[in-house]
């Protein structure tokens, strides 16, 4: 009897505080002690955190409790988790596309329209295409360069016509990815992201008028990266104005509108070593 009085002694008496009428949980109380960590610098990005049963002994925590932590942890982004006998939790950066579901999540329930959302794009994506001219890499300019010539008009199938106009979204990732200002980056990748995801066009629309929208953004595009070549920076955001202003146009020719919907995990690419930051 006395080792079960002590037993009980040492655990935790749930007490009230002016958050709620509950403690928060030693899971969340753990995976908040990590963040501090990463927040101190005392973990980077790539850091493999000790072994759980390692991890479990040094917070005194159950070992469902830790998994909790690590399990919240992995939902932020902040860490990946591995299986097997070299697995664990590694410190990661957290992936654009979870900032963009967080994002698009929250937007579910504000009823925006693809509208609101070129509303901010052709203030934007000048803004961000003049500042990354001078930061562009060879490497970022035959990858423009590429990008086009996918792009280019002919006689194509619906889908492939489709796949064309995800890769016209792709041209303006690599102009974001290339500009040194990490959040106007960041919101004008997220605004491709939900371009590439979430447009949706009428079933109605023809090869022809998808061909029509596919000429005039590669003339675009086109223009926009002879100007880059000669870093010519006020051309290029001069170029990107009127482009954001006739993609505006074409979306409305093909009565195009924004799915709402909300951004599940199977939805998004988080595959380990991804790039989608630079």
């Amino acid at each position: 009897m006395a080792g079960r009085k002590e037993t009980t002694a040492k655990k935790a008496v749930p007490q009230r505080d002016k958050r709620g009428p509950r403690t928060t949980k030693r899971g969340d109380q753990v995976a908040e002690l990590i963040k501090s960590w990463i927040t101190d610098g005392k973990v980077r990005p790539g850091v493999r955190l000790n072994k759980e049963a390692e991890l479990q002994e040094m917070f005194n925590v159950s070992r469902s409790s830790m998994r909790d932590a690590l399990k919240a942890l992995e939902v932020q982004g902040l860490v990946r988790l591995s299986t097997g006998p070299e697995g664990g939790a590694t410190i990661t950066r957290v992936p654009l596309a979870r900032a963009f579901q967080a994002l698009q999540n929250y937007l579910f329930f504000e009823s925006i329209s693809l509208e609101d959302i070129y509303a901010v794009r052709r203030v934007l994506e000048p803004l961000l295409a003049a500042g990354a001219v001078e930061h562009l890499t060879e490497a970022d300019l035959e990858a423009l360069e590429r990008s086009v010539e996918v792009c280019e008009p002919f006689v194509a199938s619906h889908e492939h016509a489709l796949d064309q106009r995800h890769e016209d979204i792709h041209f303006h990732d690599v102009l974001a990815l290339a500009n040194p200002n990490a959040f106007l980056r960041c919101v004008c990748q997220i605004i491709n992201q939900m371009l590439h995801s979430l447009v949706i066009v009428a079933g109605n629309v023809t090869q022809h008028e998808y061909q029509a929208f596919g000429r005039q953004t590669v003339a675009a595009h086109r223009a926009i990266l002879d100007a880059a070549r000669r870093r010519d920076a006020a051309a290029v955001e001069k170029l990107m104005a009127e482009h954001m202003d006739e993609a505006d146009a074409q979306l409305r020719k093909v009565h195009a509108a924004l799915r709402q919907k909300l951004v599940l995990d199977s939805d998004l690419d988080l595959r380990a070593g991804k790039k989608d930051n630079p």
